[in-house]
């Protein structure tokens, strides 16, 4: 891809991200195009569907997230790492209910997501999860799926009224992970 399309490409991801964020999926491509800095044109150009954009803003954000982890290990001691990416994917799980929505329906561009999510995201925290059970800061009987199904669940509460709830149940996970690392 030439540079100025791979700009574009980053900006419109970027931009989309955004006004996911704050209006929705279903947000008018428009008002992409424009926080993007470039034409309707050029963002149809690169994503022929709405679906076509939100999985590849999927896609860029679990990639994000799962490339956290080696940083995280590299920069702290396994658990607190382990914690650190924790609050890392709850963070990406809460801001990606919009998308669950549309990822849920039936559109095929979607049917590839599930596996590209696992792919990625369960070998990093398997990592984190590993180098803390053989430092003997963790369980070391603690699933990765379960785990990530288990931080899913506790981000998905219906109430929004407390952004830090998600954070706290998390933390609290944490520490249970750490219980009774030593006798398992």
């Amino acid at each position: 891809m030439r540079a100025d399309a791979q700009r574009n490409t980053d900006a419109l991801l970027a931009a989309a991200l955004a006004v996911f964020a704050t209006s929705g999926v279903d947000a008018p491509v428009r008002e992409i195009a424009a926080k993007a800095g470039v034409g309707v044109g050029t963002l149809y150009r690169h994503f022929p569907q709405r679906a076509d954009l939100v999985a590849a803003v999927f896609r860029r954000e679990v990639d994000a997230c799962a490339d956290t982890a080696p940083v995280l290990a590299a920069e702290h001691g396994p658990s607190e790492a382990l914690a650190r990416w924790m609050q890392r994917y709850a963070a990406f799980i809460a801001t990606k209910r919009g998308l669950a929505s549309a990822l849920h329906s039936g559109d095929p561009t979607f049917d590839t997501l599930p596996a590209y999510f696992e792919k990625r995201l369960v070998p990093a925290l398997r990592s984190l999860l590993t180098a803390a059970a053989a430092a003997g800061e963790v369980r070391n009987d603690i699933d990765a799926n379960e785990l990530l199904t288990a931080v899913a669940g506790l981000c998905m509460r219906g109430d929004d009224s407390n952004p830090t709830y998600a954070q706290r149940m998390v933390a609290l996970l944490v520490d249970g992970l750490r219980y009774g690392a030593g006798l398992i």
